[in-house]
């Protein structure tokens, strides 16, 4: 099967549905991480839900999950360096479809604003960082465990799920 055969049987299949995986939770700070079973919503209309085919441990994730005082903020999925497949998208992506090859930045840029289109800055006016980065910009989580208890993101990306 040739690559835009595969992407177009993806196509559908668990979009706009939840879905389950495993995830590498830290459940509270500097405890080792559990491998559970977590429920991911599907993306909102601007989101993509990718599923993580690779990701390294780096140092922030080790200083926040070590991390007593805020920002610490538990149960949470640690992990923002990773390379993933596109899973599905919501109604509103059109630059992405089922099936694309990606790296999750947890620095989102529009290519529209001022900033974006600086070759001096990459920090988005549109899609702040100054926002809570262990919930989506809408402060709300897209995990939560099989018991239904909110898993907190970490940099927008929580690649160890």
């Amino acid at each position: 099967m040739d690559l835009k055969a595969e992407k177009l049987a993806l196509n559908g299949k668990t979009a706009g549905k939840p879905i389950r995986c495993r995830a590498a939770v830290a459940r509270k700070a500097g405890e080792p991480l559990v491998i559970e079973e977590v429920i991911v919503a599907p993306p909102k209309s601007h989101e993509v839900r990718i599923k993580i085919i690779c990701t390294s441990l780096c140092h922030s994730d080790v200083t926040f999950w070590k991390l007593q005082q805020y920002p610490a903020c538990f149960p949470r999925i640690l992990g923002h360096e990773a390379f993933g497949v596109v899973e599905s998208v919501g109604e509103d992506v059109k630059e992405l479809i089922e099936g694309d090859s990606v790296i999750p930045l947890f620095l989102a840029d529009c290519a529209e604003c001022v900033d974006c289109k600086s070759k001096k800055s990459n920090l988005c006016t549109k899609f702040p960082m100054s926002i809570s980065p262990f919930l989506h910009r809408d402060q709300a989580s897209r995990f939560t465990d099989l018991k239904g208890e909110t898993l907190h993101h970490f940099l927008f990306v929580s690649s160890f799920s």
